[in-house]
């Protein structure tokens, strides 16, 4: 009977299996000093579970905890060095803090190790565009667009380097398979509807596209409907 209470009875501090399951859980819901809490607990016994440590790295991202975050990947890679889904997550976090060239050499460690990933060639070829280098940028997303010919944000980052280098109706094309790909964005109505209205002198599409995005939700797609002295359409 002894034997049976002390086993049934949880220890205090350990671990336990439903922290993994609680923190994903508390991300997924927003709650992410929780999310936080938990998934900490978990890695406690649990150091190389990469699942863990990008969630953990999410949700302190998503508190502004940009370099806590980033000390959360490189924990992880000091166990999984050539994890790609880690590298990723590193990549966008030194992105997020503008440390572009960082980011760039931590792209194209990936783009090394899985060539035929496309993630990595479209983060490189964003930050390639801040970088001024629209050439690089182009060609990273032509490279995207032909490994994932259905990711709708492949098309949507060729459209944004198109409208760099002045290719309008290239990147209206861009950006219309984009929504052909996925017509929930309404970022895609917004990009293509700035195009319409301050590039291509097109009224009546950007007012279209702008109706689209607001009544999916894009704030700055119903700010410009009101600029453009438009009421939003009810969805």
């Amino acid at each position: 009977m002894c034997l049976v209470w002390v086993l049934a009875w949880p220890v205090s501090g350990l671990a336990q299996p439903d922290d993994l399951n609680q923190g994903l859980a508390a991300q997924k819901a927003g709650r992410h000093e929780e999310a936080v809490q938990l998934l900490d607990s978990y890695l406690e016994k649990h150091p190389k579970d990469v699942a863990a440590r990008l969630a953990k790295a999410n949700s302190l991202s998503a508190l502004e905890k940009r370099a806590e975050a980033l000390a959360e990947i490189e924990a992880g890679l000091q166990a999984k060095p050539r994890d790609p889904g880690l590298l990723l997550a590193k990549g966008k976090a030194l992105a997020a803090m503008e440390r572009r060239k960082e980011a760039i050499e931590t792209f194209t460690q990936i783009i090394t190790l899985a060539p035929k990933n496309a993630e990595p060639y479209k983060e490189r070829a964003e930050q390639l565009t801040q970088e001024g280098d629209l050439k690089g940028a182009l060609a990273d997303v032509k490279k995207a667009v032909a490994l994932a010919p259905k990711d709708p944000w492949a098309y949507f980052k060729l459209g944004m380097v198109q409208f760099a280098l002045g290719k309008n109706r290239e990147a209206v094309a861009a950006f219309t398979t984009a929504i052909r790909l996925n017509p929930e964005a309404p970022l895609f109505y917004f990009a293509r509807g700035q195009l319409y209205r301050h590039h291509l002198n097109d009224r009546r599409k950007a007012v279209a596209d702008f109706q689209e995005g607001c009544r999916r939700g894009h704030p700055l797609c119903c700010r410009e409907l009101e600029n453009l002295g438009n009421q939003p359409q009810s969805p």
